[in-house]
């Protein structure tokens, strides 16, 4: 079930009083460092002013995103698929559909794929690309 909703989201839209962001017309980018993890840019830098960016991540199954930090960005994570972990600020959260975790900047963080994948919406104030 949890991963037909990613597959929605995937392609579904943003809607916005000047028109509507169609996801299934963006491409999925491999993530420059993390093997395993792919990107959907839904809105960007360049839209926003630099305030805000969304972003729609697919983790490998038993893939992760190894411990990093964001020296200026806050960034939140949606569970919408799958199941892993997050250790956010050395704490080791559950990850599953329905949970929210936060991030604040200069917080070390890193997600843990389990075997079904992992499937999130992240955000980062401000914008991360």
């Amino acid at each position: 079930m949890s991963k037909e909703l990613f597959e929605k989201f995937n392609s579904g839209c943003l809607r916005l009083p000047n028109g509507e962001i169609d996801f299934s017309k963006i491409n999925w980018n491999k993530h420059p460092t993390f093997e395993g993890v792919e990107l959907k840019h839904i809105i960007t830098s360049k839209d926003t002013g630099g305030d805000f960016s969304y972003h729609l991540v697919r983790i490998a199954p038993n893939k992760s995103i190894k411990n990093h930090i964001h020296e200026t960005q806050l960034e939140t994570h949606e569970v919408i698929a799958g199941y892993g972990e997050c250790v956010n600020n050395g704490k080791s959260l559950g990850y599953e559909p329905g949970v929210i975790s936060i991030m604040p900047a200069k917080v070390p963080h890193e997600v843990n794929a389990g075997p079904e994948g992992l499937y999130l919406f992240a955000k980062f104030f401000p914008a991360l690309c």
